[in-house]
């Protein structure tokens, strides 16, 4: 970069990135804490009556859990290309990494809150109709393609500023 460009660059540039990192981290670990307490009470309802079921109503929860690892994923990533506007951290870099950042944060929050929802009536709704289990995992899998989605598009504009 010459000189001039340097000048260009203001100094709260990385302050963006950083909050992406931060949103990505955030918003994805509250919609799988959600998920996992929401869920978490299905279970400690269900297994009042049923406590053989526990082991295999536990998947709404490893379901909640992998939403966090989406946004984790996204964090590191970002926060490996975070530097110091002086080292070349553009304004354009931070906004990209903001936009990624929100996109699998808020998405990971959705779909944190609906693999809560659906887990918790579907352990309850399995305990009483086993015959259930089947339905409730495929709703559970189009809930957490939601955050999945969210991944894809943070990776695809994490791209755009190498």
């Amino acid at each position: 970069m010459s000189a001039d460009s340097d000048a260009l660059i203001p100094m709260y540039s990385p302050f963006f990135g950083a909050m992406g990192a931060s949103a990505a981290m955030i918003f994805s670990a509250l919609g799988a804490a959600y998920g996992t307490a929401k869920s978490g009470v299905g279970i400690a309802a269900m297994s009042v009556m049923r406590p053989e079921l526990i082991m295999k109503c536990l998947i709404p929860v490893v379901m909640a859990g992998i939403i966090a690892i989406y946004g984790l994923v996204v964090a590191v990533l970002i926060a490996g290309k975070l530097h110091s506007a002086s080292e070349g951290y553009s304004l354009y870099q931070g906004f990209v990494h903001l936009g990624a950042g929100l996109s699998v944060g808020l998405s990971g929050l959705a779909a944190g809150f609906a693999i809560g929802i659906v887990g918790d009536a579907g352990v309850r709704g399995t305990a009483q109709q086993p015959r259930l289990f089947v339905g409730m995992i495929l709703i559970l899998i189009f809930a957490e393609v939601l955050g999945l989605y969210g991944l894809i598009v943070a990776i695809y504009l994490y791209t755009k500023t190498s």
